[in-house]
């Protein structure tokens, strides 16, 4: 079965399952394995729990026709979650970082949900697994997506960047997480960095976070031509500064030769700062108000 074909099931029956204790009537279950586990072993029992067809890659268990058998299921998952993304022609956005990613995306769904029918990846969806799971989540009354993308090696973001071809950008910080698999800060930078050069080779827009000097200087060296910029600068697309940070924050921003506007937050911790301020650039960047702006970082609520 091609891509193609396995598409038209995949539009006929659009909600996918790799868990047979999370089964949905009439979904298609990915029999993905691990390292203690084969979901080919599970595929009959994800077909009576309901699932419409079980996506398998051992001939054994394909006992009718309810079982589709490919080479690689996991390879099949990331093949189709391409083939679906090249269909859709909303705006995607990508986010990675060493830290906030989560916060941030969440920030930036708020805003966006202000105007449109947004859809972020859920909890942290964010691997070669939770990637494609994404991709294959967006229908098509979704208006905009946020997809986030974590990293513990090199080429990962590449390959992440491959399959959700975002056409938006934004890299929160490059930080000392998993410095054993990318092998030392340099590589960090240079894994996180596979966004920037996906965004360059794509023509891409990179939101960036001015007051952050390796970001700043990353853009530099990578010759991003379509760089957003905001932070403390009147320089920068989105103008910004701490009004107050106690219990939570209040942002004091603008646009160039715009009227100053107060984002008040549910947020504590001045770290959240830079948070906020890339959920205020990236609204603004797609057409939002002001009131709108400030209502959607007002609205979110931290759940941890």
């Amino acid at each position: 079965m091609t891509i193609e074909q396995l598409y038209e099931v995949y539009w006929e029956h659009p909600v996918i399952c790799t868990d047979t204790r999370k089964i949905s009537k009439s979904c298609l279950f990915f029999a993905l394995k691990g390292d203690h586990f084969n979901g080919n072993e599970f595929a009959s029992l994800a077909i009576e729990n309901g699932a419409a067809y079980a996506i398998i890659d051992e001939a054994t268990y394909a006992v009718n026709d309810h079982f589709i058998l490919v080479i690689d299921v996991l390879e099949t998952l990331q093949d189709l979650a391409r083939h679906h993304r090249r269909q859709l022609s909303i705006p995607v956005i990508g986010i990675t970082g060493s830290n906030g990613k989560t916060t941030t995306k969440e920030l930036i769904r708020s805003v966006l949900s202000q105007q449109f029918k947004t859809f972020a990846t859920e909890g942290n969806l964010n691997n070669h697994i939770g990637v494609p799971l994404s991709i294959l989540s967006i229908d098509d009354e979704c208006e905009i997506a946020i997809i986030e993308m974590g990293a513990n090696h090199q080429k990962e973001i590449e390959f992440l960047c491959g399959i959700a071809q975002p056409g938006q950008g934004l890299i929160t910080n490059v930080g000392k997480a998993h410095l054993e698999g990318f092998g030392g800060i340099e590589g960090v930078r240079i894994g996180k960095g596979e966004l920037y050069e996906f965004l360059k080779s794509s023509n891409g827009v990179a939101f960036i976070n001015t007051n952050d000097e390796v970001l700043t200087e990353m853009a530099r060296e990578k010759g991003l031509k379509n760089l957003i910029g905001y932070g403390e600068g009147n320089e920068n697309f989105i103008s910004a500064k701490l009004k107050n940070s106690s219990p939570f924050l209040s942002v004091e921003w603008h646009k160039k030769d715009g009227t100053i506007q107060i984002a008040d937050s549910k947020l504590p911790g001045i770290y959240n700062f830079d948070n906020i301020c890339a959920a205020i650039c990236i609204g603004s960047f797609f057409k939002l108000s002001p009131e709108k702006i400030n209502a959607g970082i007002n609205a979110y609520e931290p759940v941890n």
